[in-house]
């Protein structure tokens, strides 16, 4: 049913909550994950375009990944790890259709509908334009 699942991370304590819920999952199905996380701040919008270094947040976050990944992968599980910039949404989607993925799976952090009027909402973006089933599971921030 789902070969290949998309899971998003931001790299924050409400991770735990879409990683926890989606292994019973990945193993009830033989799924793949795909980690992904999206580096969306003005330098990791125009690293290549500045000709920058990694910068600190993205080094830690390609740490975070890595740890993600070795976790999963000592549990059993077929993982592996994107680190990309730009707009969340947009990449996501992105990696969604490139990869076929059957399932995105993303943890919320439970904003109500005012902030999510001003803020915007990756996984509303997400689940509004893609036909790709999405798994939202509301993340706890500890």
């Amino acid at each position: 049913m789902y070969h290949t699942i998309l899971v998003p991370l931001d790299n924050t304590p409400f991770d735990a909550a879409i990683v926890e819920h989606v292994q019973p999952l990945a193993r009830m199905t033989g799924g793949r994950l795909i980690l992904v996380h999206v580096a969306d701040g003005y330098a990791a919008r125009n690293q290549e375009e500045l000709d920058l270094e990694d910068s600190e947040e993205i080094r830690q976050d390609r740490a975070y990944l890595e740890q993600r990944r070795r976790e999963l992968a000592e549990a059993g599980f077929e993982v592996s790890t994107l680190l990309v910039c730009g707009d969340p949404a947009e990449q996501i989607l992105s990696i969604a259709e490139r990869e076929k993925c059957d399932l995105i799976a993303m943890s919320t952090h439970g904003h109500r509908f005012v902030k999510d009027v001003i803020l915007g909402s990756v996984a509303s973006s997400v689940r509004h334009r893609t036909d790709i089933p999405v798994l939202l599971v509301r993340g706890k921030s500890s």
